[in-house]
């Protein structure tokens, strides 16, 4: 499975080719978003000039893939990834971390185009689609 990133939603959205193309090579497989991903997104539709048309779009993604809710597995993972980034001197961001967490207890690849913040995340599998497939 692989856990779709704010980042690669809002390419999509934008038809970014090569975003696009690897929807397309992966249509088969499954796909999910973080409820904070949902969030991220509602956030940025709130804020747009055109935020009802914006919020529609979100609503849609939300039809397409499953949104993944905060569990106490994930909440478990995050403390433990926290802790251990932060002892080797590596911040991220808390709802990054979550994100991470999500998709390494759901056993799934994260994409997204920000591989160099995710990667300090042990054990993560990330893939960037904006590169060309």
């Amino acid at each position: 499975m692989y856990l779709i990133d704010t980042n690669i939603i809002i390419y999509s959205l934008k038809g970014v080719p090569e975003v696009v193309e690897h929807f397309r090579r992966t249509a088969e497989q499954p796909k999910a978003i973080s409820v904070i991903t949902y969030g991220e997104l509602m956030y940025g539709a709130m804020k747009s000039a055109r935020t009802q048309e914006n919020l529609a779009r979100v609503r849609r993604v939300a039809e397409i893939f499953p949104v993944i809710e905060v569990s106490r597995g994930v909440m478990e993972t995050f403390s433990a990834l926290k802790a251990e980034l932060e002892g080797r001197g590596t911040r991220l961001d808390d709802l990054d971390i979550v994100i991470a967490a999500t998709a390494l207890v759901l056993g799934s690849r994260l994409v997204t185009r920000n591989t160099k913040h995710f990667r300090r995340v042990p054990g993560l599998e990330i893939e960037d689609w904006t590169d060309a497939p």
